[in-house]
């Protein structure tokens, strides 16, 4: 059937793929893998790119067609789908399936990952939780731009990270949020941030999600003990600060999904706080929120 993705992001593919392939023939990709116990034949065309938030316009989706061929044009197309992808030759995308170079110089490409982990390092406890999710873009200019920093809040009381994401030199972010906090409009963005070797364990885990804020792009973040209502039971978390910390962000409209990395700063120093306060002030924009929380 012609389908819309029911996701907030208009790239998802399926969940929990496998034997995946990518061919390209002209302004179409044809997806085919197997995932809950079926071969699937998914046809995406209709987007490239992605709009600003400032654009005034709907962002950009994907059409699909996940029987073929047989709704878009009453027969199988995928059994005759000349694949016209040439080999990739872009810039390096993180958690890579495949991807490849379209006729027309354009890129497309599948990326895989664990978007929904708990917080807190939390074990998964439900299937959404541990689900791989495949998701799709198609772009042919420049990516999203993320920067991430470490820091520290309130006088070294807390270890602290910032930073912002745009996309053609303009801030990312949405217009409204869900009482939890999660993006309701196609603009907005959860970035996913994961501390590694912290108190939750050794090798990456996840600490939270919260979203790019409204207008700067920017968002900040403290690393602090909890009661995380999100996990069974409200369990007393100690604060997850790790050796080096990394977010992950679905890409704006169809673009790739993006991460970046840095270093945990270690002990307190005065001295480069007032180093890292001056790039703070840079990369917040004036934002009111990150300004107290500092």
């Amino acid at each position: 059937m012609l389908v819309a993705s029911t996701a907030q992001a208009s790239d998802l593919v399926d969940v929990n793929a496998q034997a995946i392939t990518l061919k390209v023939h002209g302004s179409r990709a044809l997806v085919e893998y197997r995932a809950h116990g079926k071969a699937r034949h998914v046809l995406v065309w209709g987007a490239v790119n992605a709009r600003t938030p400032e654009s005034g316009l709907p962002q950009v989706r994907f059409k699909h067609d996940y029987s073929g061929g047989l709704k878009l044009e009453h027969r199988a197309m995928w059994v005759s789908f000349k694949d016209q992808c040439r080999p990739y030759d872009g810039p390096p995308l993180v958690y890579l399936v495949t991807a490849c170079k379209a006729a027309d110089g354009s890129y497309w490409a599948l990326q895989s990952w664990q978007r929904n982990l708990p917080h807190r390092g939390w074990d998964p406890w439900t299937d959404g939780q541990r689900q791989w999710e495949l998701r799709l873009s198609h772009w042919n200019g420049e990516m999203a731009h993320l920067e991430l920093y470490a820091d520290w809040a309130f006088h070294g009381d807390a270890h602290d990270m910032f930073g912002r994401m745009t996309y053609g030199g303009m801030p990312v972010h949405g217009f409204h949020t869900t009482l939890n906090g999660e993006p309701t409009d196609s603009y907005g963005r959860s970035l996913y941030i994961d501390t590694f070797d912290s108190a939750y364990g050794a090798g990456w885990k996840r600490e939270t999600s919260i979203v790019f804020r409204k207008p700067s792009g920017a968002f900040c973040y403290s690393f602090w003990p909890t009661h995380d209502v999100s996990l069974p039971g409200k369990p007393a978390q100690p604060e997850g600060h790790g050796t080096k910390y990394r977010i992950s962000v679905v890409g704006p409209g169809v673009t790739p999904d993006v991460s970046t990395e840095t270093l945990d700063l270690g002990t307190y120093d005065p001295q480069v706080e007032r180093q890292q306060d001056v790039l703070f002030t840079k990369v917040i924009a004036g934002d009111k929120f990150c300004a107290t929380q500092h």
